[in-house]
């Protein structure tokens, strides 16, 4: 009987997507691919994967290039340490390894932002080192197609999947082997509604074979989910606005933002007038309140926020935006890298 191995392998020439990084052995541009692709869609990673090699076309330009043009070029992808990280990584990479990546998993999951994912499908797409690769992806056709009852997120869990995938790699043909996996879970083996019929292992999946395909992968059971409130104070004082630099650990982390106030609680208009923020911020300065939005609802991985933007005329600077924040001209805002809802906010704005 022919092997899962060569199954997947054969199946994944005949039905792989043609993607411009499986066209391209190089480490960066196999590395730039899969930073992005970690937290975002593929149709819109190919954009941002072309305007990254673009913009930055090798590891050496992604060095020497400022934090503030990188995170720029990165807005609208969220997630924005990946950006900082890549940053650093390209640093590194130019000044201890020659601009080179060292052909090396350990090495590898040394750098910052690298870690087993993408440190296997470096090593195994661009130097064809035979390590296994275990993505989301990987986790779902495994737990199914050998019907694993531990939790994904386990230690226990994990130490099976790796030895599963470590199990059936194709070592000669590691790169294609793990992208083939990969490939199947996203095109087949879905989270809801795998298309089995045409999985080219089902008969040899025990989640199909007990018609248990929708309880596996095992997921333990859901974090609190947190809501936060955000109200962005849009100060303008004739053609200037006031911002500053976010370096706190928290969402946004070096993105550039109005004032913020952060409430326990959706609170009116009339209420946030009186918090204690406010009352510091404006002390006394004159200001009319010109226009303030709905809520922005705003989803991420662990919280949700709930922001809401007031734009404000002031006619002397507050006393509290002379310290730890920028005065820039409102049409510069745009060359500032913002969050994807400040950006939504600004078009709004702009046209308003």
């Amino acid at each position: 009987m022919e092997g899962i191995t060569k199954i997947l392998d054969r199946w994944y020439f005949q039905n792989k997507r043609d993607l411009p990084w499986r066209k391209t052995k190089s480490a960066y541009e196999i590395w730039l691919s899969e930073i992005i692709l970690q937290q975002t869609r593929v149709n819109q990673g190919i954009q941002y994967y072309y305007r990254f090699l673009e913009r930055f076309p090798d590891v050496g330009q992604l060095a020497k290039a400022p934090l503030e043009e990188v995170l720029k070029a990165w807005q609208g992808l969220g997630y924005y340490t990946r950006a900082r990280n890549l940053h650093a990584t390209a640093a590194i990479i130019k000044n201890q390894f020659n601009g080179r990546f060292p052909a090396d998993y350990d090495l590898l999951l040394s750098l910052k932002g690298i870690g087993e994912y993408t440190a296997a499908a470096i090593a195994s797409i661009a130097f064809n080192i035979p390590v296994a690769l275990v993505d989301g992806n990987v986790f779902r056709v495994l737990s199914r197609l050998y019907g694993i009852r531990l939790p994904i997120t386990s230690p226990a869990g994990k130490k099976e999947i790796h030895r599963l995938a470590t199990r059936i790699l194709d070592k000669k043909n590691p790169g294609n082997h793990n992208q083939a996996l990969m490939e199947l879970g996203a095109l087949i083996c879905l989270p809801r509604n795998p298309d089995c019929g045409k999985c080219p292992v089902h008969s040899r999946c025990l989640a199909y074979q007990k018609d248990q395909v929708n309880e596996f992968p095992v997921k333990p059971a859901a974090s609190r989910h947190r809501k936060r409130y955000f109200h962005y104070l849009h100060i303008s004082l004739s053609d200037k606005l006031f911002i500053h630099q976010r370096k706190q650990k928290d969402i946004w982390n070096s993105l550039f933002e109005f004032p913020l106030i952060e409430t326990r609680q959706i609170v009116s208009p009339d209420r946030l007038f009186l918090h204690e923020q406010w009352k510091n911020l404006f002390n006394g300065s004159e200001y009319r309140v010109s226009h303030i939005t709905p809520y922005y609802i705003h989803t991420l991985t662990h919280q949700t926020l709930y922001v809401r933007f007031y734009h404000i005329q002031v006619k002397t600077v507050p006393p509290q935006l002379a310290e730890g924040y920028i005065s820039i001209e409102e049409k510069k805002i745009f060359d500032y890298p913002v969050s994807r809802l400040t950006e939504k906010y600004l078009a709004t704005a702009v046209n308003r």
